[in-house]
């Protein structure tokens, strides 16, 4: 039995080089130092991983948080501030910056990019959400890496983070949805979804899950209020859920470790992968 499980995980493991389009989500501590500045070495390694993934013709779109954290440390604040007005401003100023230095990087790759800044109303107009796709498909046949953030100066929903899309987490998930995508990899502070050893001494890395019951929604906690992040394991499971009954892969897996995209994309054991199978 246990063989067989071993072989059943390897082949949805193995499937993966085979995906086509894939999205991928950076979350705002991903992209920052740990004094919480912009971190142009860590968004050069993403964007040298991106390339190398080009280069073996996967259809790549990046989903990435860290606007408000780039104007956080531009306009010179200690901690996230707390109303919607400077939130929005935090934002302006980051976005600029963010965009700044994805172009640098994706620059010294020979890629150009292109900037969809998305609210909730472009996912319930079917105008708007058609547009959206055709410019998303548009971007990719022409070399393009389209980067998506929510738009966080004139939409209140992230940065109350209680609202709608909520956070990037489900933003990368809808995304994934409307684009018809392979595989979903969602690169965090953690190395995936973990559990409590059974001798007590700590948490393991959990390498597969294919369904998300309560026993796995147990694992995690509600997310509580954070300097730069707000999804947490919580939000990405639900996100996952969603995209694994419509045949979406996903990967849960920690953006800090070396060419962590890479492994992912050959099939290594990395992360905690969901397989897209209905439940």
């Amino acid at each position: 039995m246990k063989k067989q499980s071993i072989s059943y995980r390897a082949r949805f493991r193995q499937s993966i080089p085979e995906s086509r389009r894939i999205v991928v989500k950076v979350g705002s501590k991903v992209l920052v130092d740990p004094k919480g500045r912009p971190d142009q070495e860590q968004i050069d390694c993403l964007a040298a991983q991106i390339a190398e993934l080009r280069r073996r013709e996967f259809e790549v779109v990046l989903v990435s948080s860290g606007a408000i954290a780039a104007g956080m440390e531009t306009l010179g604040m200690k901690e996230r501030p707390t109303g919607v007005p400077d939130l929005q401003m935090c934002a302006a100023v980051g976005q600029v910056r963010l965009m700044r230095l994805y172009h640098d990087a994706f620059q010294k790759q020979g890629l150009h990019i292109g900037q969809l800044l998305l609210t909730h109303n472009d996912f319930a107009r079917k105008i708007s959400l058609a547009n959206m796709r055709r410019m998303i498909d548009d971007l990719l046949r022409h070399g393009v890496i389209p980067i998506i953030n929510e738009n966080d100066v004139v939409a209140d929903e992230e940065v109350k983070a209680y609202m709608t899309l909520g956070d990037n987490d489900r933003l990368a998930a809808m995304i994934a949805l409307q684009t018809r995508s392979d595989l979903l990899v969602m690169l965090s502070m953690v190395d995936g979804l973990r559990r409590p050893k059974e001798d007590g001494t700590g948490t393991e890395r959990i390498p597969f899950v294919d369904k998300i019951d309560r026993s796995i929604q147990s694992l995690v906690k509600p997310p509580e209020a954070g300097a730069l992040s707000k999804g947490g394991m919580d939000s990405k499971l639900k996100c996952t859920k969603t995209c694994v009954q419509a045949g979406c892969h996903v990967v849960i897996a920690d953006g800090k470790r070396k060419d962590v995209l890479l492994r992912v994309m050959r099939g290594e054991d990395e992360g905690t992968l969901f397989p897209g199978v209905p439940f």
